[in-house]
């Protein structure tokens, strides 16, 4: 039972990291027309895997949730940045737990979701900069 749940944990947490790092991605892409942040952006979405898709698929279970509805933060955006600087942090947070719950899977995989996080951070300083002056 504890490896399905942390599973399904992991589960979540992928599809978190993907949507954030999606959301940077799609304002770089369609609103900022920035080729290459995009494309880093989408190449770091597309290393936020791991081998056991099937397996990680059969632990999901949306329906019983216990934190499925959305909070009064989430609902909430002031502009651009706010958007950028939520799904940065949804992203790094969800990596870091990626992180560590992948040590109990692979340590490959472990290092992945590091690397992940720490380009993130990159990332963010770097583009937080950019949405922050264009409001």
């Amino acid at each position: 039972m504890e490896e399905k749940n942390n599973l399904r944990l992991i589960d979540a947490n992928l599809n978190r990291l993907r949507e954030g790092i999606r959301v940077v991605e799609d304002i770089f892409r369609y609103i900022y027309n920035d080729k290459n942040t995009a494309l880093k952006l989408k190449n770091l979405r597309h290393k936020a895997r791991t081998s056991n898709y099937t397996e990680l698929l059969k632990t999901r279970d949306v329906q019983n949730d216990v934190l499925r509805a959305s909070i009064k933060s989430e609902q909430n955006r002031d502009n651009l940045n706010s958007i950028l600087i939520a799904n940065f942090k949804r992203a790094q947070e969800s990596a870091r737990v990626l992180e560590e719950f992948c040590k109990l899977i692979s340590i490959e995989d472990s290092e992945n979701f590091k690397y992940i996080r720490y380009e993130l951070y990159i990332l963010e300083t770097v583009l937080t900069n950019i949405t922050s002056n264009s409001k």
